[in-house]
């Protein structure tokens, strides 16, 4: 499938919503405040956030002052440029450590465990050797659920016991990681919610282990956004980047979210890169972040 049509599908809701009513406001008429108080809400509503919105606008209204726009309708192309200006595109990803160890974050139900095992169907396909580590103990269920993965995928898991030590998982999966000579060392860690100060406390525990079972490691560190739950990732991924120094970000559910500004205020405010995004339920639908099908699929409705 052609690259735009794949994300022009993923985004359908997102393109409908508030993004999709932007074509109605810049219609024929003339620029007024009306004008960009009417945009100004809706690329509120599509959770850009007050901060991102407000510095989207005064470019705009900069452009339209340099440019000498009149119309409302030739705001759209601005608009459009402006947006991709504020994505990155995601550096290439570099495994020249061997293992390179790669540590997964994120809250609970925001797909963390899945999105690992999409990463590993994707690295296996690029003929990879792939180990992963359990490090969520205190949930069985996330256990079995990346072993279940595993199995399916020929990978091997290592795990510890229920409500073990994660750090100990942590710490045996690199181990294991050198003694097999693998590639890429995946640890899975606990969801745990970041206003949870003992939890985000033993995260770092888990991030200090890892560095002490191999000297540079972690050597990157993802983290899992839920698509759907808007500004309040923004705040999530805000604690996170504090405690363990995020390195970049994997938007999951963008399919099933009716709202993608997040994404710039991920950029705008924090700085951190988007790797991947999840358009699908298969796994090939985890797909490298293109800020350009990106823009061109949320606005596609217009």
């Amino acid at each position: 499938m052609n690259i735009f049509s794949r994300w022009r599908e993923g985004l359908s809701r997102t393109s409908k919503a508030a993004f999709g009513q932007i074509a109605s406001v810049l219609g024929a008429s003339e620029i007024t405040n009306e004008t960009w108080d009417d945009l100004e809400a809706l690329l509120i509503q599509a959770d850009l956030g007050i901060e991102t919105t407000s510095s989207v606008l005064d470019a705009l209204k900069r452009i339209t002052r340099t440019e000498g726009l009149i119309r409302a309708s030739d705001l759209f192309t601005a608009l459009k440029q402006e947006l991709r200006s504020r994505l990155v595109t995601p550096p290439s990803l570099e495994f020249g450590q061997k293992p390179t160890v790669i540590l997964v974050v994120g809250v609970n139900g925001s797909g963390k465990t899945t999105t690992i095992a999409k990463l590993t169907s994707r690295f296996v396909s690029d003929r990879r050797t792939v180990l992963l580590g359990a490090a969520d103990t205190f949930r069985a269920a996330a256990v079995d659920q990346l072993q279940v993965w595993g199995d399916r995928l020929k990978v091997d898991v290592i795990a510890g016991e229920p409500e073990g030590d994660p750090g100990a998982v942590a710490f045996n999966a690199i181990q294991a990681g050198v003694a097999r000579s693998v590639d890429i060392v995946m640890i899975d860690t606990a969801g745990r919610l970041h206003t949870r100060f003992n939890l985000m406390e033993e995260l770092k525990k888990v991030n200090r282990v890892v560095g002490k079972a191999l000297p540079g490691a972690p050597h990157a560190v993802w983290l899992v956004l839920d698509a759907t739950t808007g500004q309040n990732a923004l705040q999530q991924a805000r604690s996170f980047k504090d405690a363990v120094q995020v390195t970049g970000v994997i938007l999951s559910k963008l399919d099933s979210s009716a709202r993608g500004g997040m994404a710039f205020a991920i950029q705008h405010e924090l700085g951190l890169p988007i790797l991947f995004a999840g358009l699908g339920e298969k796994p090939e639908d985890l797909t490298p972040f293109d800020p350009d099908a990106f823009v061109d699929g949320i606005l596609s409705n217009n």
